[in-house]
């Protein structure tokens, strides 16, 4: 590839993330349908079973899975300077209107705001439903698999959380590894991610010593700064499941430390829920309203790229091993079972929170199968049934 090629594919990354960045509302399950629709379905950089191998992989990893798929997605379109376009894309849109709202900009106010707001949160209705019918098709076309699909949804309901996703994961694995050894082989196309096993070996050997490290350096140095690199390390490289799930962890932090009031917490965290992309630019807003320096865009620079670093490391770490455990019989078994698995919880998600927190009565309702119409049948880019939905949250939230 040439230069001139590589720069061209870096700046179609940058560009689809964007878009993402600035219209991908609903949360971490919503972003992967997004991410589906456009690079899977759309754009075709992959197929449908690498791009499940690749959320199952991010699954099982600590951090933000959907930022996770993201940066994947764009090293393997773009190389190192992809991988970076697709983070910096799909992750500044929000930051920036967070950091902007810790620093006393009002946005989203009113009755039209409102209606925006609802209207927004309906479309990931539209879209994690096409995601889990497209996946579902694809995925689990024997009755094996799609029990494996439907125990993982009840296990996800019954156990709620994190805890609940992983063990789905892990079952399907061991399901799978034990009843679809006989399926027939159906080999997506290989991930080429561009890092050598030594890259990755020594990735993982920089997330360790960080983990270790900072802590000790936090508390020799006594500085506000350094304490806050560790804080934010530490609640991106220990969060299973990503989005809520860090918030706990995040509150612990810098709220019962004294960073940030309690007040700024709960109402950074109401703003976060209005804007699309990834929930860990939370990160952002907490840097910028710290009550002591570093704060403002220094601040929320640190906390953001430090919340997302460890999530990173990590994958790269085990990118270099992935294709090699993919080829293997009993791996392909565990991949179909992990497949269908992830199908399961994407479902449960439809429902809730997905389900339960947008579609409050038969408006509600019309509006998210328009929705799922245009997408399924028109088959119109994801951005247009965002601007749709909003608009229909208008007229909605009007009458």
């Amino acid at each position: 590839m040439t230069n001139t090629q590589a720069g061209s594919r870096v700046r179609d990354v940058f560009k689809a993330f964007l878009l993402l960045g600035l219209t991908s509302f609903g949360g971490p399950i919503a972003h992967l349908g997004y991410f589906r629709s456009e690079f899977v379905t759309r754009r075709h950089w992959l197929d449908e079973k690498a791009y499940a191998d690749l959320v199952a992989l991010c699954q099982f990893l600590p951090g933000p899975a959907s930022s996770q798929v993201g940066f994947a997605l764009g090293l393997l379109r773009g190389g190192p300077w992809g991988a970076a376009a697709a983070w910096l894309a799909f992750t500044l849109p929000s930051a920036i209107v967070l950091v902007l709202f810790g620093m006393g900009a009002a946005l989203m106010e009113g009755p039209v705001g409102s209606g925006i707001i609802h209207g927004l949160k309906v479309v990931a209705v539209a879209i994690v439903a096409q995601a889990v019918w497209g996946m579902a098709r694809n995925l689990c076309p024997d009755r094996r698999r799609a029990t494996i699909a439907l125990v993982a949804v009840l296990m996800v309901m019954a156990v709620g959380g994190p805890g609940g996703q992983v063990t789905a994961i892990l079952l399907g694995a061991v399901v799978g590894w034990w009843l679809c050894r006989d399926a027939s082989v159906t080999e997506g196309e290989a991930l080429h991610f561009p890092v050598s096993r030594r890259a990755g070996g020594m990735a993982l050997v920089v997330f360790g010593i960080l983990l270790a490290g900072l802590p000790l350096l936090a508390l020799l140095s006594s500085s506000q700064g350094m304490s806050m690199v560790d804080a934010f390390y530490r609640a991106g490289a220990l969060v299973f499941g990503g989005g809520h799930v860090v918030l706990p962890l995040l509150e612990a932090e810098v709220v019962q430390s004294g960073w940030v009031s309690s007040d700024a917490f709960l109402s950074g965290y109401g703003a976060a829920q209005a804007i699309p992309g990834p929930l860990f630019t939370f990160a952002a807003y907490l840097g910028s309203v710290m009550q002591t320096p570093p704060s403002g865009v220094l601040g929320a620079v640190i906390a953001l790229v430090m919340i997302f670093l460890p999530g990173m490391l990590l994958l790269i770490g085990v990118m270099p091993f992935w294709n090699a455990f993919r080829r293997l019989t009993g791996a392909q078994a565990v991949m179909r079972g992990t497949n269908a698995a992830v199908v399961g919880i994407l479902g449960a998600a439809l429902y809730d929170p997905v389900w339960t927190t947008a579609i409050l009565g038969p408006a509600e309702f019309a509006l998210a199968l328009t929705g799922f119409v245009l997408l399924t049948v028109w088959k119109v880019p994801p951005w247009t049934v965002v601007v749709v939905s909003a608009l229909g949250g208008i007229v909605i939230s009007a009458g």
